[in-house]
């Protein structure tokens, strides 16, 4: 079982280089994302379908994220109706999971059917509508699924995201172990939440996957914020990462911010409750979700300034549009529902989505 599970994690294995490499190759060849599709304003809706959808079904990040990536590209591409959306997704996911998984995990039609009745999904899935629209997909991606993702490089880069010689608050590291593993989970927040806006899409898989990794230094005041380790490693100097890294933390001292209100609102409402809660989870909110000044910033700061004034209006309105409300609801599907859109980026791409094509029309028909 261990020489399976190893075998599994291509990143620890002597063929990590060159698969890295290969990933690389590949993602120089993706398709180009347009933000074109007139349903972009209820693409959150559906992303966080296919989350809550790869969770319940216990798959893997890749898959969750060539699932997402599958849908935005379709998206992309045709001009589709909600319901016909609906059908995509769960396509998407199937495809990906297939594709990405074990075939014992790959998730069966009467549970995707629960599924989708317990998100309040309006739609009744059969073997062979679904077949049908993985068929239609496929020739839409000319039978090509290996399309990289963030998640597809976050692992091997983690295998160095901590070394000997980095400070901790300035302080030489005691447990490389725990800092690595508190690490992952910043790093995999990162990650998940890079999916949630499309202006990531812009970025190249493998730069996401690396900002994450920065980022989750910067959060954790490892210094220095980017090793020659890691730059050898990921080919990208902190010159390429600025723009990325800068969303990423705009949007964490806003999930901080946020955090924080609720909390207040939920000792005046339930004070011996929040109470009680904070004894059993102090610990872990202080560890993962700490206030950080982002120290390490500052030895690059000439650097970064100069770097982000061509992209000081992206990241202005990138800060501006995360201030919007958040729905209440994760499956709130509205128009408003995407928080993380770019109005800058909005502004200059105009919807221009080809109609879906009659066969899928007709494939897609109850």
């Amino acid at each position: 079982m261990g020489r399976t599970r190893m075998e599994e994690q291509w990143w620890k294995g002597e063929l990590a280089a060159d698969i890295h490499q290969t990933l690389r190759t590949k993602e120089l060849k993706l398709p180009v994302y347009k933000a074109h599709s007139p349903q972009i304003g209820m693409r959150r809706y559906f992303i966080d379908l296919l989350t809550l959808l790869s969770n319940r079904c216990n798959l893997c990040p890749t898959a969750r994220h060539l699932a997402i990536y599958l849908l935005d590209l379709f998206m992309d591409r045709y001009d589709i109706t909600v319901k016909q959306l609906h059908i995509i997704s769960f396509a998407c996911l199937l495809l990906a999971s297939k594709f990405e998984e074990k075939e014992d995990k790959v998730p069966k039609l009467e549970h995707l059917n629960n599924l989708a009745y317990m998100c309040n999904v309006n739609v009744v899935l059969n073997k062979k509508d679904l077949l049908r629209m993985e068929m239609l997909l496929l020739e839409n991606f000319n039978w090509n699924l290996c399309l990289p993702t963030p998640a597809h490089y976050i692992d091997y880069y983690l295998c160095v995201s901590i070394g000997e010689n980095d400070l901790h608050n300035g302080w030489p590291i005691i447990s490389l172990t725990k800092i690595r593993d508190c690490l992952e989970k910043y790093a995999y927040y990162f990650l998940d939440f890079s999916v949630h806006d499309h202006t990531f899409l812009y970025f190249r898989p493998s730069l996401i996957a690396a900002a994450c990794v920065c980022a989750s230094r910067i959060c954790m005041q490892i210094s220095p914020a980017w090793t020659t380790q890691l730059e050898l490693l990921t080919c990208y100097s902190w010159e390429h990462l600025a723009q990325c890294i800068e969303m990423m933390l705009i949007y964490y001292e806003n999930d901080i911010k946020e955090a924080s209100n609720i909390k207040k609102q939920v000792r005046i409402q339930h004070p011996e409750e929040e109470a009680v809660g904070n004894l059993s989870h102090q610990a872990t909110t202080q560890v993962l979700f700490q206030h950080s000044s982002y120290h390490p910033l500052a030895q690059h700061s000439a650097t970064l300034s100069q770097f982000q004034s061509p992209v000081q209006d992206l990241c202005s309105a990138y800060r501006d549009s995360l201030q919007a409300h958040r729905p209440s609801s994760p499956l709130a599907g509205s128009a408003d529902s995407s928080r993380h859109s770019c109005a800058a980026l909005e502004a200059s791409l105009r919807p221009s989505a080809q109609t879906l094509p009659i066969a899928m029309q007709v494939a897609l028909e109850p």
